[in-house]
């Protein structure tokens, strides 16, 4: 079987783009977590670069100079802010010496120990005391876990419970159980966030559009990606819209997704509820690839579901709509999961200025960590992109 070459929407181009630019990461490792080729980034970097010159100003020696010392600390600060953010994922605020030692002798391969040591306030000789001293095989092995249960929570993003933790650990060949990593976890001060309780009304439009329910709370299968679909976008509670808030107003989020591999297949932001942002939202995914022809698509009964716009571009690609029951939120629950899953763990812990800002974290959210990165319990503790290249893999070996 001759694999699908995958397509890209402007949407997606444009926040890859916009990634490289505001993380200031090498393209390579942009692509990496975007699952793309760094040559394909590299030519969307090119021709946005041609679409946006920049000046090249002339500087004379003094201040030339001077930009070097400028970038000469930005680089030794950004490494100090990396080592901090290593060792605060791994320290209580009232770490004892122990543990700090503990952290550089972890990080000693990548950082200076006097260094190390310096930003840690931990004499060298009280270091060198510490890794000499006698330690059993047991307390070196719980020491050495609860290095990886720290890096793994801040990998996880701080979503990760005690049994996503173990779960990865075991992935990467460090048997542990449940037990043991929630007593870790416990530790070292490290909770999972949690969800917030939300009301959810469902708006259906004046003249709405019927289908069937063709999932019935079904939300398993053992067929291909793209057969089965869910989508959803932003609650309309207590009679006014209410979603992703910023500071420059509120910003809307439809998407697409897949249930054979629960991947976010498509998905569209913008500053209104209009029928067009989930017709976009669906394009995306079709423009993809992510959409066979006769799929479902489950949605709630919300207005733009409902609305005939919506459902002549059903049928014009040959996608079948299914709908829930109106106010029932379990007849779509992998969306409403989603969605849950979003606000806990990005929207109910960081504030956002603008629009742009809001936008580039959920892009983030969904390509780098959701898609590519967070272990989901449906999958077998897998990741979406890896269920997906499963699924590749074994279609073409059949």
């Amino acid at each position: 079987m001759v694999e699908q070459r995958r397509r890209f929407s402007p949407q997606f181009k444009a926040e890859a783009v916009q990634m490289v630019i505001e993380t200031g990461k090498p393209i390579a490792d942009v692509a990496r977590d975007l699952g793309v080729n760094h040559g394909t980034l590299g030519n969307w970097m090119k021709a946005w670069r041609h679409a946006n010159p920049e000046p090249d100003p002339a500087l004379s020696p003094v201040e030339r100079a001077r930009v070097s010392e400028m970038e000469a600390e930005i680089r030794r600060l950004r490494m100090e802010n990396e080592f901090l953010k290593k060792a605060g994922g791994l320290l209580r605020q009232d770490a004892p010496v122990a543990e700090r030692c503990a952290v550089i002798e972890v990080e000693k391969a990548d950082y200076d120990v006097a260094w190390m040591c310096r930003l840690l306030r931990v004499p060298r000789s009280s270091f060198y005391a510490w890794r000499n001293r006698a330690e059993t095989a047991g307390q070196a092995r719980r020491r050495q876990l609860a290095t990886e249960v720290g890096r793994v929570f801040g990998v996880g993003r701080g979503a990760y419970g005690c049994r996503r933790v173990t779960a990865q650990l075991n992935r990467e060949g460090h048997e542990c159980s449940v037990g043991l990593v929630a007593d870790l976890m416990r530790e070292l001060g490290l909770a999972a966030v949690q969800p917030r309780a939300y009301k959810r009304t469902t708006v259906r439009g004046q003249t709405p559009v019927d289908s069937p329910d063709l999932i019935a709370r079904d939300f398993t299968t053992d067929g291909v990606p793209g057969q089965r679909l869910v989508g959803d976008m932003p609650p309309q509670t207590g009679g006014a819209p209410s979603y992703l808030r910023t500071g420059e107003g509120w910003l809307y989020l439809a998407t697409v997704i897949d249930l054979a591999t629960r991947m976010v297949v498509g998905w569209q932001m913008a500053e209104h509820m209009r029928t067009s942002l989930v017709v976009d939202a669906l394009a995306m995914a079709r423009d993809g690839g992510h959409v066979l022809a006769g799929a479902v698509f489950h949605s709630d009964r919300g207005a733009q579901y409902t609305s005939a716009e919506f459902h002549q571009y059903c049928q014009r690609i040959g996608v079948r709509t299914s709908i829930g029951r109106t106010g029932v939120c379990w007849d779509n629950a992998v969306a409403e999961s989603f969605f849950s899953a979003l606000k806990n763990e990005i929207f109910h812990h960081h504030r956002f200025t603008t629009r742009a800002r809001a936008r580039f974290a959920v892009a983030d959210y969904i390509e780098v960590f959701y898609n590519r990165r967070r272990l989901h319990s449906s999958l077998g503790y897998r990741t979406p992109h890896e269920a997906l290249n499963d699924h590749r893999t074994a279609a073409a070996a059949a």
